[in-house]
């Protein structure tokens, strides 16, 4: 079996169920002013590009792309269904989006995820993928329930951007 990477456009039933358990979770572990996760409606924006993980028909995850300036791009909506984690898909899709983000010309790929405890496993998917801890960036204000991360991308000439955060 294979795992496909599509753009998704946010209709089918499975894709709106992950989205709809990834809203639910962010509001059990995280006051509701500090959940910045999208809803389906705002991962229609045009700035964003959404993808989703399939195996056999089977949904094993979802993440999107967040333009926010021609040199720097945020991770948005990195999930796995619980049912169906540990079988590479996080990581399939955050490796698609990185090269997403290179292949666009992006110097700098930012993220914002939880400091709960709950969020150790997506912190470490990020930090062993090269994302490092970083201050708030774009609207984002410092919070107690936000852990701020990012990655130096090279750019078109080949270096490591200095866009910073």
């Amino acid at each position: 079996m294979t795992m496909r990477i599509e753009v998704d456009d946010l209709t089918r039933a499975e894709v709106l169920g992950l989205l709809q358990e990834h809203l639910d979770n962010m509001y059990e572990l995280s006051p509701p002013e500090q959940v910045f996760a999208l809803d389906v409606t705002k991962l229609r924006a045009p700035d964003i590009t959404f993808w989703t993980v399939w195996e056999d028909g089977l949904l094993l995850g979802c993440g999107a792309l967040k333009e926010l300036g021609p040199a720097h791009g945020e991770v948005k909506s990195m999930r796995t269904p619980r049912a169906l984690r540990r079988r590479g898909a996080g990581r399939a899709i955050l490796t698609h989006i990185v090269d997403e983000a290179r292949r666009r010309g992006y110097a700098l790929l930012s993220l914002e995820t939880g400091s709960h405890v709950a969020f150790g496993a997506a912190q470490a998917l990020y930090r062993s993928a090269g994302f490092d801890d970083c201050g708030p960036f774009g609207s984002y204000l410092e919070n107690e329930s936000s852990v701020f991360m990012s990655l130096r991308l090279a750019n078109a000439a080949g270096t490591t951007g200095t866009t910073g955060t």
